[in-house]
């Protein structure tokens, strides 16, 4: 190319100086911008086309969807309560009128009095004879002699023929009681209890992911042969599984020492608390 056109020329000019132009890369880097442009405002003109559907049909939808409140009519009908009858009122029994126990012969005392004169018949002290089973009192008065037993029993106003029978009692029962002389015992006492319930007990998986802890009241019937029965839990249930595991830890128990009453072996209840507590390590 001429030096005198170079300043004039383009750099695809220059690029494609004396080569074949109509071969088609000049053509192409020619119009290289144009197309770049046209690209650039074909791909906006979408991205806006596409945003202003989007917000033209969120206004529509706004405009036709609109949530009105409505009212739910419910006919509420009253029942009547019926009258409660009155309690009728119940007179008090009748007080009992106890008879008076029958009165006991007496004989007056006469204060002795030193005289002169002569006495009367009547003011002489009675003679010891006339006070045996008799009462001394302020006048006479009959009535039944005096043996040292109270009037009423004297009389038979009691019931039943005065003799008390005591039914013998077995003590050897099956029936539970809650307290006895001498309580049922772990085998080996408390402390062995307490190694027991630690060497069996298994904190249950389902406790422990939930964190759930407590004290669990096992209830249980120790009997007259040791063996234990009637096992189940008291208070509120803590879940988790610990209900489960501290029945199935007072089930593999072995034999108690079966409580004592009156030098007998009776059944007895026995409560028993397990703590679960649960901690992070």
């Amino acid at each position: 190319m001429d030096s005198t056109k170079i300043l004039k020329a383009s750099f695809l000019d220059i690029l494609f100086d004396e080569r074949n132009k109509a071969y088609g890369a000049y053509e192409l880097r020619s119009h290289y911008n144009r197309r770049v442009r046209n690209a650039v405002i074909g791909t906006s003109s979408i991205v806006l086309l596409l945003i202003g559907g989007y917000v033209l049909n969120n206004r529509l939808m706004a405009a036709t969807d609109v949530k009105r409140p409505f009212e739910v009519k419910k006919e509420i009908t009253l029942t009547e309560i019926p009258d409660i009858p009155e309690k009728p009122v119940i007179p008090p029994p009748p007080a009992v009128q106890n008879t008076p126990p029958p009165q006991v012969a007496t004989k007056a005392f006469v204060d002795p009095i030193i005289t002169t004169d002569d006495v009367l018949e009547t003011e002489k002290p009675p003679k010891q004879s006339d006070l045996e089973h008799v009462a001394i009192g302020t006048k006479n008065i009959d009535g039944i002699e005096d043996n040292g037993i109270p009037a009423e029993l004297a009389q038979g106003t009691g019931t039943g023929s005065g003799v008390i029978t005591v039914e013998k009692g077995n003590a050897e029962t099956d029936v539970p009681v809650s307290f006895v002389e001498i309580m049922p015992e772990f085998p080996g006492g408390e402390e062995a209890l307490m190694k027991y319930l630690k060497r069996t007990t298994r904190y249950p998986q389902m406790a422990m992911d939930n964190e759930i802890q407590g004290i669990v009241y096992v209830q249980f019937v120790v009997n007259r042969d040791g063996s234990i029965s009637d096992i189940k839990t008291l208070g509120a249930q803590k879940g988790g599984g610990l209900e489960e595991e501290a029945m199935r830890v007072v089930k593999g128990m072995p034999k108690w020492k079966p409580g004592r009453q009156n030098g007998k072996n009776v059944s007895v209840y026995f409560n028993l608390p397990i703590n679960f507590k649960f901690t992070n390590q």
